[in-house]
């Protein structure tokens, strides 16, 4: 299972009304190090199906979003909760690094 994409049409279904924890990750098609954590995170929603959603959001093909959330810099992820961030994340990280991150929403 791998991460779906969202955008500026289905955020509000997708993010901010969904059930349980979304990680968003923001990410670019240029972005070296956004390619890079994509697979891990293809690999923390296989290993969590049921604990968190994973979603991807292209910043330049939705640069309201990007701007709304203060995204200076890529790859950030930010976990939401009802619909509200409860933790950012910033930087591509190996997996285990991210899985202690996001220990309070897959622990």
């Amino acid at each position: 299972m791998s991460a779906k994409a969202t955008s500026q049409a289905t955020w509000e279904q997708d993010v901010l009304q969904a059930e349980g924890p979304v990680l968003v990750d923001f990410w670019a098609e240029w972005c070296g190090p956004c390619r890079m954590v994509s697979p891990v995170l293809d690999e923390i929603q296989s290993d969590n199906p049921d604990k968190i959603t994973i979603l991807k959001l292209n910043v330049d093909e939705n640069p309201q979003l990007a701007m709304q959330y203060q995204i200076t810099s890529i790859p950030a992820m930010k976990v939401f909760v009802g619909g509200e961030v409860k933790q950012s994340i910033i930087g591509a990280k190996p997996k285990f690094a991210l899985e202690q991150d996001l220990a309070a929403f897959i622990g």
